[in-house]
């Protein structure tokens, strides 16, 4: 049960990321090329973040 608890929730917390995430491409105006990267690169570390998380809370 609690696993998918921490799904539920490891994408809502992705949604909330890459809504701030869009705030912040809109803000700073960044061109199209970059737009991919920027987003690749904090999914990519959020999603490292959020396994590393699921990871600790098995060894405990």
């Amino acid at each position: 049960m609690s696993i998918f608890l921490f799904i539920f929730f490891a994408a809502l917390y992705l949604v909330i990321i890459n809504t701030m995430t869009n705030s912040l491409v809109l803000q700073k105006e960044m061109t199209e090329e970059k737009i991919p990267n920027v987003f690749t690169t904090i999914n990519v570390l959020i999603l490292i973040l959020l396994v590393s998380t699921y990871v600790r809370l098995l060894v405990i």
